[in-house]
């Protein structure tokens, strides 16, 4: 049986990890075992980012509906009550658009909220 070498496969792989540590500070930008830790830590950190990024998206949408709502003379709890019972669906990041940027709209939205 011929003897396998590894060599070109091996640096293929160092280097592919070596090219993602590309700017990580001291040895785990040029030592292999030391960039191949940071990579792997550096990949879970951002998977669990992009499913924190959600939930914080989220809440400040809610804070920004509830800044205008107060405006409007409501509470977030009660404008969100409110638009349930006159069935309107609207989700939160639409919402919040409207809070931020057509402050009018909002207010009819919370006239309907109020009167539900």
């Amino acid at each position: 049986m011929a003897r396998v070498k590894t060599a070109v496969i091996t640096k293929k792989k160092h280097k592919k990890i070596l090219k993602q540590a590309k700017g990580y500070f001291g040895a785990k930008s040029y030592r292999f075992r030391n960039a191949n830790q940071a990579v792997l830590k550096s990949m879970s950190y951002a998977y669990v980012g992009r499913k924190d990024k959600k939930s914080n998206f989220r809440k400040l949408w809610i804070t920004r509906i509830n800044a205008a709502s107060r405006q409007n003379g409501l509470t977030y709890s009660t404008l969100i009550a409110g638009l349930k019972k006159a069935n309107v669906t609207i989700n939160r990041k639409m919402l919040a658009e409207l809070a931020v940027s057509d402050a009018a709209a909002f207010a009819k939205i919370a006239e309907i909220a109020k009167n539900a």
